[in-house]
């Protein structure tokens, strides 16, 4: 196993690894509050560039005080660039706009205004959010991609690197941050299934110079299977004193199988949305000596089952959650018939707390 830092000091606190962040995309984890995120042991929590720019918008961000002060959040803000987006948009349906060497030119549905988000525009947005963490614009491919698009994906990832990195230096100095007064800044390295272009781009980016790194590019191949080889590959690119943020993976087994392999930083919107629409974690065994992790240790549980009408169990005895300390199961698929927004806090709740339980278990295991 690959050794790797235990953890990152950030401006607003330290994250132990493995850490597992929740996407906050817009500012908010949809149906939780600040309060509620920090009572399930969140540590920190993934904003959006690419959509905080749209909604509510750069002047209004500032306006109400930057991410931390809007959404009442005092832990670590790590803010995602918005690759992944035009990836996920523009590359499966170009009607919504086109990348070029300049950035990404983008219209949303329904809005008459466009926008260029460039590397520089990127860095300066997140630095007037106060992120934690910057994460430099990225040109995003899926893993089936060809070559030549992961080429091509590689040499722009690059440079817009290189361009985020020079802003982010000119802002660090213009404000006059020292060290330890500064966000952090990672670059993400690109290559989809290509082991040479993950080797390219890791190298040009180490030169470069960044605090950590992130893994690039759609996590999972054709058939929802983990690329472990390929993260694998990449994570013994990088020296092992830099942080790597395995971004997108979330799901249990990926984030066990992610830090087996000397990644620190997981981030998914998984979780909540399964929890939303009713499939709940839950351990099979309490943490035990090897933290419980052994054989086939994660079950799920659909509230929709019919079986649960009169269930008077909580969702699991190994959870410390609102969910399973206060209420049964019947009742939460009660709430869930009902459509009740209590049911979407409550499961959204307990799925959190899940993953944080399942990085306090790793780290157990570990001990």
């Amino acid at each position: 196993m690959t050794a790797a830092p235990t953890s990152i000091q950030l401006l607003h606190g330290t994250l132990q690894f493995p850490v597992f962040m929740p996407d906050a995309t817009f500012g908010v984890v949809r149906t939780v509050d600040s309060a509620d995120l920090a009572a399930a042991g969140i540590e920190a929590v993934v904003m959006n560039t690419y959509h905080l720019m749209q909604r509510p918008g750069s002047s209004t961000i500032q306006a109400l005080g930057g991410l931390h002060r809007m959404s009442a959040w005092e832990r670590p803000i790590v803010t995602d660039s918005g690759g992944f987006q035009a990836y996920s948009l523009i590359r499966q349906n170009p009607k919504f706009g086109k990348m070029d060497e300049r950035g990404i030119h983008f219209q949303p549905e329904a809005s008459t205004r466009k926008y260029l988000l460039t590397p520089e525009k990127g860095t300066q947005l997140q630095f007037s959010y106060g992120a934690d963490v910057v994460i430099c614009l990225d040109d995003c491919t899926h893993v089936d991609a060809p070559r030549s698009e992961q080429e091509l994906s590689v040499k722009r990832t690059i440079d817009w690197a290189k361009r985020s990195r020079r802003e982010f230096d000119r802002l660090v100095g213009q404000k006059k941050l020292s060290a330890d007064q500064r966000p952090r800044i990672f670059g993400v390295i690109q290559g989809g299934g290509e082991l040479d272009l993950r080797k390219r781009c890791a190298e040009a980016l180490l030169e470069i110079g960044f605090d950590g790194f992130g893994f690039g590019g759609w996590p999972l191949d054709g058939e929802g299977q983990l690329l472990y080889e390929v993260l694998e590959y990449t994570r013994s690119l990088v020296p092992s004193q830099f942080p790597l943020h395995a971004l997108g993976i979330g799901h249990p087994h990926n984030v066990l199988a992610g830090s087996n392999l000397g990644y620190g930083i997981f981030d998914c919107a998984m979780p909540t949305r399964d929890a939303r629409h009713g499939r709940l974690n839950t351990f099979v065994t309490p943490p035990g000596k090897d933290g419980g992790l052994s054989g086939d240790w994660l079950k799920y549980l659909y509230i929709n089952d019919e079986r649960h009408i009169k269930a008077n169990l909580p969702i699991s005895p190994y959870c410390d959650c609102p969910a399973c300390s206060h209420y049964s199961l019947g009742y939460l698929h009660h709430l869930f018939k009902l459509n009740d927004s209590l049911y979407l806090r409550l499961a959204s709740l307990h799925n959190l707390r899940f993953m944080t339980q399942l990085t306090d278990r790793i780290r157990m295991r570990r001990a």
